[in-house]
């Protein structure tokens, strides 16, 4: 088993007290395996078993579990991965297909679960997705209304203009795009918790009648507009649906359109971690660029611009994380035990992925072909 994982710098404990040093370096942390069957399930399919049996107890971590995970998947590269058997396995680990229905039932699972719970460790404007840290010692909400800026100026937005927005979580990059720079936002989501704080949030400041929030699926989204935005959207729609959310940019965007796709990647197509998909993220699948190609070039985009903001993405999660751990009771009194115990597991292994550069964070930006009105450099980014 521990070959299969790149032979990580960890020891095991079993149920029985016989220890497994690890091999070659000092290890980073002890991982108890409580029963005979947890190990058996670890054996036969490890990437979905590890955080199965960690949720139910029937293994623990002592040590610093973000170090744990990071040594597992810096070890993984290396790793005899059994091919055979992760074909074998393939067909019980991968998402299925995003029909519309199946898409609703996705983003029920994990957005509307209560914002409350959300609110425990997000920042205050309930951004769910990578900070930009100009400078790493920011706090979390300052590199948050950063993140909306970055995205803003990338944009190139201009007062008057108006945006389309795919997938806008509890609303905060549509305000502020009406906020602070004078455009109106058609803003698209499937989730009814969020698009309910949204509204509520666009009539306490005054911005409802800029800011137009949709219960709709993305799919559906009609009508022109100057700029396309989609920030942690794309790791939901799944691949076998790029050609349709090409359509939808293709159909919305006026001939002096540009757009912007923020989304967590890959260095290659790449399947998500079976245990992820399963129960955080139904349906989810992190593209490779080359995956998001097949987005622009049916349709005659042109990529301007490409920026992996993956450390950006490790110190985001780092502080999401401390304040789940420091509301934990609170979560407790909300939820069981193994749902507590899942998103810790989550929550570091993002960190932990991110950290060794198994996952990326890709923001795309571009522009119908042959539109020349575009920046000679980069400084329009930074000169703020």
């Amino acid at each position: 088993m521990m070959e299969s994982l790149g032979n990580p710098p960890l020891d095991l404990v079993l149920w029985d007290g016989q220890e497994i040093a690890s091999p070659g370096k000092p290890p980073l942390a002890r991982v108890l395996i409580r029963d005979r069957g947890a190990l058996l399930k670890l054996i036969a399919n490890p990437e979905l078993a590890f955080g199965e049996m960690y949720t139910a107890e029937r293994i623990q971590v002592q040590g610093n579990l973000v170090d744990c995970l990071e040594a597992i998947y810096r070890a993984l590269p290396r790793a005899d991965h059994g091919q055979i058997a992760k074909k074998l396995l393939a067909p019980f680990n991968g998402p299925l297909r995003n029909t519309q229905p199946r898409a609703r039932r996705n983003i029920h699972h994990h957005y509307d679960i209560g914002n409350d719970f959300y609110k425990l460790w997000l920042d205050r404007d309930m951004v769910y997705t990578c900070a930009y840290f100009p400078d790493p010692a920011m706090g979390l909400e300052e590199a948050q209304a950063a993140k909306l800026d970055y995205v803003c100026r990338k944009l190139r937005l201009a007062p008057g203009e108006t945006v389309i927005e795919a997938g806008c979580g509890w609303g905060a990059l549509a305000l502020h795009m009406a906020k602070h720079y004078g455009v109106t936002v058609k803003a698209y989501n499937i989730s009814k918790e969020q698009i309910a704080y949204a509204r509520e949030r666009a009539r306490a400041e005054g911005l409802d009648g800029r800011v137009q929030f949709i219960e709709d699926d993305y799919r559906n989204a009609g009508g022109e507009f100057d700029a396309f935005a989609s920030v942690g959207m794309l790791e939901h729609v799944g691949t076998d649906q790029y050609q349709a959310l090409g359509t939808v940019i293709d159909r919305s965007l006026k001939d002096t359109g540009r757009g912007l796709i923020h989304s967590i990647g890959r260095d290659r197509p790449s399947p998500m971690t079976p245990w992820i998909e399963r129960n955080i993220f139904p349906g989810a699948c992190p593209p490779s660029l080359s995956q998001m190609t097949q987005i622009f070039e049916p349709f005659g985009f042109s990529v301007l611009d490409v920026e992996n903001l993956r450390l950006h993405y490790a110190k985001t999660l780092e502080h999401w994380l401390e304040r789940y751990e420091a509301n934990i009771e609170r979560v407790a009194q909300m939820f069981d035990p193994a749902f507590v115990r899942a998103w810790r597991l989550y929550l570091a292994g993002s960190l932990a992925a991110f950290r060794s550069g198994d996952m990326q964070l890709f923001q795309v930006s571009f522009n119908r072909s042959g539109q020349n009105r575009i920046p000679w450099t980069r400084q329009y980014l930074y000169s703020c």
